[in-house]
């Protein structure tokens, strides 16, 4: 259980304009609750304001999941598409791709709000690659959990204190974009691709945490340790059948490792934390 001490922090710091901020939410665990927190925190006679972008590089999952929380907690939820995906500087996927996903969703939400935005980053994403962080930082974006110097094992303790249940322990899903290697251009129906295969996956392995990862014409099957170890051979055929099914690739460039964070990014010779 989250200390009071901590929890009030945390309030403090959301409290601090003494209006109801305008929270962007992915759908993700971090940004989940924080939103269901104010919630908490303004009660619920006063609407708590959601911001959740749709578009090719979310999956259906999140946006269904942030519309159904919305029902419960009485948000005021605005369902935007920022079209970061017409943006060509987006579309090419640069290492920094995520700071023009981010400055589009903040340009967007800042047409219909005048208050506070705040995100879901917490203090763990401080030691990551986020271009998305230099993006928040030029649209004045808060990040209540990095001011009160929270990580993700405290979020998921705050998500069970609220009652989210098995949500506290959801594993962390990027968007789509994430998935495709640096400088392999990101389309609609290459996203789409990379979904429909996840989501076929997910209901093999019980939503086990997986990436699929386009990579120079192969497609990497990244599962965590202890699901890697589960996967016999007659699920991997059932894999590559779908896998060569979409993608129309030879079962040779169908690859299965263990996931580890960053592994289809590379700037300079160095691995980027995706």
């Amino acid at each position: 259980m989250l200390q009071p001490e901590l929890k009030k922090i945390i309030e403090n710091i959301i409290l601090k304009e003494n209006v109801i901020p305008t929270i962007a939410v992915s759908g993700g665990i971090d940004s989940v609750t924080l939103a269901v927190y104010t919630s908490y925190i303004f009660k619920k006679n006063k609407k708590v304001k959601v911001s959740h972008a749709i578009g090719p590089a979310v999956p259906i999952e999140a946006t269904n999941r942030v519309k159904t929380l919305s029902k419960k907690y009485n948000w005021e939820l605005k369902i935007i598409n920022t079209n970061e995906i017409s943006d060509p500087r987006y579309a090419a996927n640069p290492i920094n791709r995520c700071f023009f996903c981010k400055e589009n969703l903040y340009k967007t939400i800042k047409t219909y709000t005048k208050g506070n935005i705040f995100s879901g980053a917490n203090l763990d994403d401080l030691n990551d690659f986020r271009p998305g962080l230099d993006a928040a930082k030029e649209a004045n974006i808060d990040h209540p959990f990095i001011l009160a110097k929270i990580g993700k094992k405290i979020i998921r303790e705050l998500a069970s204190d609220l009652g989210l249940g098995e949500l506290s322990e959801l594993p962390s899903s990027p968007c789509l974009a994430s998935r495709v290697e640096t400088g392999i251009p990101i389309t609609p129906v290459l996203l789409n691709k990379i979904d429909k295969i996840e989501r076929y996956i997910k209901t093999l392995f019980n939503n086990a945490d997986i990436r699929c990862r386009w990579m120079n014409a192969n497609m990497i099957i990244q599962f965590n340790y202890p699901n890697l170890k589960r996967v016999d051979n007659p699920q991997k055929k059932l894999i590559q059948d779908k896998v060569i099914e979409i993608f129309n690739i030879d079962n040779s460039k169908i690859k299965f490792k263990e996931y580890k964070k960053g592994s289809a990014f590379v700037a300079k010779n160095k691995e980027i934390t995706i």
